[in-house]
């Protein structure tokens, strides 16, 4: 199994009440219907307030690196985080367990 983990941060200047970040939480929320090779999916808001937090997290598994491949190209995947791409930022981490 791959653990996938996503940490976004938005960018300067940008409010998780805008109309595009909202669709944007709401396309990562629906991905976990969406995409066969999720065998886990669990996405939010951050609710902490420290100034090095980040705002979103995705915490997600798939079977196998083939998995994860299948996963990222998706079209409901690239969609989503294309979303994001407009205003903000994130990091990753993929290790198997």
């Amino acid at each position: 199994m791959i653990r996938h983990l996503v940490l976004l941060k938005l960018n300067e200047g940008v409010s998780r009440e805008e109309p595009r970040v909202v669709a944007g939480a709401q396309a990562f929320e629906r991905l976990g219907g969406i995409v066969p090779e999720l065998t886990f999916w669990e996405c939010g808001w951050n609710v902490s307030d420290r100034p090095i937090a980040y705002d979103f997290a995705i915490n997600s598994a798939v079977a196998d690196r083939e998995a994860l491949t299948r996963y990222l190209e998706h079209p409901a995947h690239q969609e989503a985080a294309g979303r994001w791409r407009e205003f903000a930022t994130w990091v990753i981490a993929d290790y198997e367990f």
